[in-house]
């Protein structure tokens, strides 16, 4: 089976360092603005984008993996072309994705007095080799790019529209997530009609790269039983 991950707000490709690495036919795609190409302001931007590389790609059926905006990407992605999904795997998401008012506007002031930032927050639990990865990813993408894709979560809403979702799906987190808690997963894997949930210790927002063992046997075992289903 194909496998395309979206990674999360002013992130990049790199994102799946550990995913990637150990799952086979599986591509890990930046989004536009990250940091070719042009910011796409929505969700629903997003999916249009997505499903012209997947038809280009010839890769539907697809299985897709997302972290936060990505989540919530691939979510809407199975709502508009089930058809071409054979199954989801959330982490850190949330069918609302709602960002502090207060998150968005620092990070607008911030754009407009170009202060300095530190493109390392958030990385503290991952390996030092992946963070500095990720952190001269961010910088490359810039503040611009987070300040798009939080605004883009921030209209992002599902919740009505879960039980359409109807493709197999695995919702993971980590304990310690402030930005989606635990409650999140949970409710995802409560209310969408064929998901389980997981909330992996010790995790973060960044659970997949914090504690890739753990989230990959998760992965593994939700592939198999999906391979072992068609």
């Amino acid at each position: 089976m194909n496998i395309v991950c979206v990674h999360g707000s002013g992130s990049c490709r790199e994102a799946w360092h550990y995913q990637t690495a150990a799952f086979a036919n599986i591509t890990a795609v930046n989004l536009p603005g990250h940091p070719d190409g042009e910011l796409i302001p929505t969700v629903a931007g997003m999916v249009e984008w997505l499903a012209g590389y997947i038809t280009e790609a010839g890769l539907a059926p697809v299985v897709l993996f997302g972290h936060s905006l990505g989540a919530g990407v691939v979510m809407q992605y199975a709502l508009d072309h089930g058809e071409a999904v054979s199954g989801l795997v959330l982490v850190g998401g949330g069918a609302r994705l709602k960002v502090s008012p207060k998150i968005l506007a620092d990070l607008a002031r911030d754009i407009e007095t170009d202060s300095a930032w530190d493109p390392m927050t958030g990385y503290e639990r991952i390996a030092p080799e992946v963070a500095t990865v990720l952190a001269r990813r961010r910088v490359e993408n810039g503040p611009r790019a987070r300040l798009n894709d939080l605004s883009a979560c921030n209209d992002f809403d599902i919740i009505a529209k879960l039980n359409s979702i109807t493709v197999p799906t695995l919702a993971i987190c980590g304990r310690d997530d402030a930005m989606t808690p635990p409650k999140y997963t949970e409710f995802l894997a409560a209310q969408l009609p064929d998901a389980r949930g997981v909330v992996i210790e010790g995790g973060t927002h960044q659970v997949h790269l914090e504690k890739p063992d753990e989230v990959n046997r998760e992965i593994r075992a939700f592939l198999d039983d999906l391979a072992n289903s068609q």
